[in-house]
C-alpha cells in the first residue's frame, strides 16, 4: 500500500470559482483546502471550508501550514494577504500579477507597454481632472474605480459631457479610496477572451479565442471557439504570451478584448480562472480549471485544444427549469449552490457540438425550450444562420 501525501491546494475566496477548482483537483488526487469570511460560501459544499477574515492572520498561518500552495478564485482578494502568505508558502499566480490586475491604470499601462493598445485613458482624483479628462478623451466614455468592482460595477457611463456631474455624485466618494479612471467608450464589433495557462517551467498554451455577449456589464452568452478569428487568435497568443512572461505569470489566466476594425484592444486581465472559459470544462480536451491546479502545483500542462464547438449560458439572478438541458444532446447543467439574488451568478450551462451548423441547430432548439430565445439570439446571430430562428 502506498503512504504517498496527496498535495494541498489552498484557495482564497470561496465562490463558484474556488468550488470548480476543487472539483477539477479531485481527479488529479490533489485535496483543497478554502478560506473565505462568508460561512455559505459555496466552495464548502464539495472541500474543507476555513471561515476567517482575510486580516485573521492567526487563522492565516493555521491554513499555510496545512497547504503545498495557495491560488485564489477572485482578483479583489487583498494584494496584501497575498503577499503575507506568500512569505510563508508559494503562492500562484504571485502577489505582483494580482496587484496589477486591482489597479485598472497599473494594468491598462501595463497592455501598454507589452504592445497591446487600449482605448485611451487619464487618472481621475478629482472633479477638476474630471473635466480636464473628458475635456481630452472626449465622450462617450466610462468613469471606473481603479480598484474593486468587476460584472459593470463601479462603473458610470457618461453619454456627453453633460453627465460628469452626475458620473461624479455616483463615483466620486470613491475618488479618496479607490482612485477613478475615466476610459474612452469603445464602439468595438466583437468582445473576445484569450483564456491561458502557464506553468511554472514557462510551458505556455491558450484555449481557442472565445466570443462573449455581456448584459448590463455581466457575462450573458459566450460561443468557442469563436468564428473568422486566425488571424487575431496568433495575436491574441502573442499578447498574453508577453503578459505572462512580464509577471512571471503560473496558472490561468483571462485576457479580455475589443475588435475595432480589425485590431484588438486591451480590456481587462483577470489573474485567474475566468466565466468565459467555463466552456472548458466539457467543450475542450482539458479545462481550464484543471490545467490551473496543474500549472500551480508544477505537474504537466494538458491539450488546450477544442472538441468542437460550444456555447455557454450564463444563469444570472436565479435558474431557469434545468430539465430541457439535461435532456438535450451533449449539453451540460451547472448549479452553483447559491441562493437567487439579482445580478448573482448562480449557474450556467454548456451546449456543445461537432460544428457550427449542429450547435446552430442545438441552440435554437434548446433557448426555446428554456424561454431564453433572447439570450442566445447573439450566439444564433453569428452561427451559420440558415440554421437559426432569426434568418
Amino acid at each position: 500500500m502506498s503512504n504517498r501525501r496527496q498535495p494541498v491546494l489552498g484557495i482564497l475566496g470561496g465562490g463558484q470559482l474556488a468550488r470548480m477548482l476543487a472539483l477539477a483537483a479531485a481527479p488529479l488526487g490533489v485535496k483543497t483546502l478554502v478560506v473565505d469570511s462568508a460561512a455559505d460560501a459555496c466552495a464548502g459544499q464539495v472541500a474543507p471550508l476555513v471561515v476567517a477574515d482575510w486580516v485573521d492572520y492567526a487563522a492565516l498561518e493555521a491554513f499555510a501550514a496545512q497547504v503545498d500552495v495557495v491560488t485564489f478564485d477572485f482578483e479583489n482578494v487583498p494584494a496584501e494577504t497575498a503577499q503575507w502568505l506568500a512569505a510563508r508558502v508559494m503562492v500562484s499566480p504571485a502577489p505582483q500579477a494580482l496587484a496589477v490586475a486591482q489597479d485598472r491604470l497599473a494594468e491598462k499601462t501595463l497592455f501598454r507597454e507589452c504592445g497591446l493598445p487600449t482605448p485611451e485613458f487619464m487618472a481621475v482624483d478629482t472633479r477638476e481632472e474630471l473635466d480636464q479628462a473628458l475635456a481630452a478623451i472626449g465622450a462617450p466614455a466610462i468613469l471606473k474605480t481603479r480598484r474593486l468592482g468587476y460584472d459593470g460595477k463601479g462603473q458610470f457611463r457618461l453619454k456627453s459631457v453633460a453627465d460628469a456631474d452626475a458620473a461624479w455624485a455616483a463615483l466620486g466618494a470613491q475618488a479618496s479610496r479607490h482612485g477613478l479612471i475615466l476610459e474612452a467608450f469603445v464602439p468595438f464589433e466583437r468582445e473576445l477572451s484569450v483564456i491561458a495557462v502557464r506553468g511554472r517551467d514557462g510551458d505556455f498554451r491558450t484555449w481557442p479565442l472565445t466570443r462573449n455577449w455581456h448584459t448590463d456589464g455581466v457575462l450573458a452568452m459566450s460561443l468557442a471557439p469563436a468564428l473568422d478569428i486566425e488571424e487575431l487568435q496568433q495575436r491574441a497568443t502573442a499578447l498574453a504570451r508577453t503578459l505572462a512572461e512580464r509577471l512571471d505569470y503560473v496558472g490561468v489566466f483571462a485576457l479580455e478584448l475589443f475588435v475595432k476594425d480589425g485590431e484588438l484592444l486591451g480590456n481587462e486581465m483577470a489573474p485567474r480562472v475566468h466565466n468565459s472559459g467555463h466552456w472548458t470544462i466539457e467543450g475542450a480536451h482539458t479545462s481550464q480549471f484543471e490545467n490551473h491546479v496543474r500549472a500551480v502545483l508544477d505537474l504537466p500542462l494538458g491539450d488546450t485544444g477544442a472538441r468542437g464547438m460550444a456555447a455557454m449560458f450564463n444563469w444570472i439572478g436565479d435558474l431557469p427549469a434545468a430539465a430541457p438541458v439535461l435532456q438535450a444532446v451533449d449539453a451540460h447543467w451547472h448549479d452553483y449552490g447559491k441562493q437567487a439574488r439579482p445580478g448573482r451568478k448562480v449557474g450556467h450551462a454548456t451546449l456543445c457540438a461537432p460544428d457550427a451548423v449542429q450547435l446552430a441547430a442545438r441552440l435554437d432548439a434548446l433557448a426555446g425550450m428554456l424561454g431564453r430565445t433572447a439570450q442566445a439570439a447573439p450566439v444564433l446571430q453569428a452561427l451559420p444562420p440558415s440554421y437559426g430562428s432569426l434568418e
